[in-house]
């Protein structure tokens, strides 16, 4: 049954969301134009994205009502490992954005066992009903040949280094020895083979064929963690997702072994349940508040709680939780998101990754696995330290926002350490100052990083100056990736991208 007169989509590039779209004017639903949107993230977002990565899935059905959450996040590998003190081949790349640094470690040894390409295929198998050729066709066309834009150029800029590590991806983004800018042809040939041979095998090389094989003969002799034991038993997982209670709405999130659901969860709580009448967005009050409540955060993080049942435990102990506002009140972190609502109400919320990349590429496929065993925010505890067969948490934290049973907002982001506070901060802007969806997404942000507050232009003097008496404050010249890129939907209504991460929205009519 329609519900709304329109589809929407809201993606990091243009051609994923034509790909989503066009899968919906085809007759798909949501969860086909979801999967679509995945594969063909793969070959136009290839800094970002990967059938190598992993990621999460939050999903509405119109049909009867339920929340899904599917998580397809990375395990650590090691599983019937021959050299289980195998010192790995693992390194630090330092990435340089335009305000701040940041250290990835990458190599074979930063592999994690890959979850996108089975998470994907699951999610199309359990709530699509599009032939899986046809719902990988616009990946196929788009990895066979598309023109880089501006904003994939520049994230392959930066990651350079780690794009051209193995002769693979020398091969694929240096051509003839000339690495790919803006406008240049991005040609993948060998995604577009195996995405090929995927609408025949479903998968079933990379993780239980040829290509696992290859992987673990690969691994063992470059010192690589990843066996074919890891690739054959790793299972998608179906969870309850987390319920957030927040003003009059309820927000479903990720649940754990992620953390950035929990984390989510606590900065909103800290927020109380009474709507901030006092301040408008932007001014000095604002930026003190906001501020506030990042350091609150981490300073909680910092006393311990550092898993999600811990957190949970502290959102329930109303004292604690009294004493955590009240210092808030004395005070006076490669990624992509799609966000698609159908005409029919089925929601799809879905945040992928593949860390910066490991450099090392899956034989035969065009596909980079992912470094995340070499993200530091990931392992608390230390590189490695955790043993074969683990499900990592992760900062990526896929959300839909109801009202009554009803989704008003499908919403996430990229950024790493920087989603949660993007994404509180955006959900605030619209439920609190009651900003339009795309005016939220483009508001300059804030993230405190432990030392220094990053600060994005926007902001009014007098607001600055109120704030640089509180706190160190670094001021970027302009808005860019480091803050995140939240691309979100009102079902039937607008959608929204996030210009620092290329946002793009389609509206399909009808």
């Amino acid at each position: 049954m329609t519900q709304y007169t329109k589809s929407i989509v809201a993606t990091g590039h243009p051609l994923v969301s034509k790909a989503a779209a066009d899968v919906l004017l085809a007759g798909g639903n949501a969860f086909d134009a979801i999967v679509a949107s995945g594969f063909a993230s793969s070959a136009v977002e290839p800094a970002l994205n990967s059938l190598g990565g992993g990621g999460f899935l939050l999903g509405h059905s119109a049909k009867d009502g339920k929340n899904r959450f599917f998580d397809f996040f990375v395990d650590t590998p090691g599983i019937g490992h021959s050299k289980p003190d195998l010192d790995p081949h693992f390194f630090p790349v330092t990435v340089q954005f335009s305000g701040s640094a940041q250290d990835f470690n990458v190599g074979m040894g930063s592999v994690a066992v890959p979850g996108t390409l089975k998470g994907l295929l699951h999610i199309h198998k359990r709530l699509g009903h599009m032939d899986l050729k046809d719902v990988l066709h616009p990946a196929i066309v788009l990895a066979g040949k598309h023109a880089l834009n501006k904003n994939q150029a520049h994230f392959l800029h930066l990651l350079k280094p780690i794009m051209t590590l193995f002769p693979d991806g020398n091969a694929i983004y240096q051509p003839e020895g000339n690495y790919l800018q803006e406008n240049d042809t991005l040609i993948n040939s060998p995604l577009q083979a195996f995405l090929e041979q995927i609408c025949v095998d479903k998968g079933e090389s990379f993780y239980q064929g040829e290509i696992a094989k290859k992987i673990d003969l690969e691994m063992i002799e470059g010192n690589g963690l990843l066996t074919y034991k890891d690739l054959s038993s790793y299972q998608v997982k179906e969870r309850k997702p987390m319920e957030i209670p927040f003003r009059d709405y309820i927000l479903y999130t990720a649940p754990p072994p992620s953390i950035g659901g929990s984390l989510i969860g606590l900065s909103l709580s800290l927020l109380g349940q009474e709507r901030p009448a006092a301040y408008e967005f932007g001014s000095s009050d604002y930026l003190l508040h906001t501020t506030a409540l990042m350091q609150e955060v981490e300073r909680l993080r910092d006393e311990g709680y550092t898993t999600p049942e811990d957190l949970l435990k502290f959102r329930q102990n109303k004292t604690e939780l009294a004493a955590a506002e009240n210092n808030i009140r004395l005070f006076s972190r490669g990624t992509t998101h799609m966000s698609i609502a159908d005409k029919n109400g089925n929601c799809a919320s879905m945040t992928c990754s593949n860390g910066e990349g490991s450099g090392y590429f899956a034989p035969d496929t065009g596909v980079m696995l992912n470094n995340m065993m070499g993200e530091d925010d990931l392992h608390p505890d230390g590189f490695h330290s955790s043993p074969p067969g683990m499900r990592v948490g992760s900062m990526m934290s896929p959300s839909l926002l109801t009202k009554d049973g009803l989704v008003k907002l499908v919403i996430g982001s990229g950024g790493s350490k920087r989603i949660r506070t993007a994404l509180s901060q955006v959900l605030i802007q619209v439920t609190d100052f009651r900003r339009s969806l795309q005016d939220a997404v483009d508001a300059p942000r804030l993230y405190w990083d432990g030392d220094i507050l990053q600060v994005e232009p926007g902001y009014t003097a007098d607001s600055l100056l109120a704030l640089r008496g509180k706190v160190p404050c670094n001021e970027w010249k302009a808005k860019g990736v480091y803050f995140g890129g939240v691309h979100a939907v009102i079902p039937g209504k607008e959608g929204a991208g996030d210009p620092r991460r290329g946002g793009a929205v389609c509206e399909v009519v009808g």
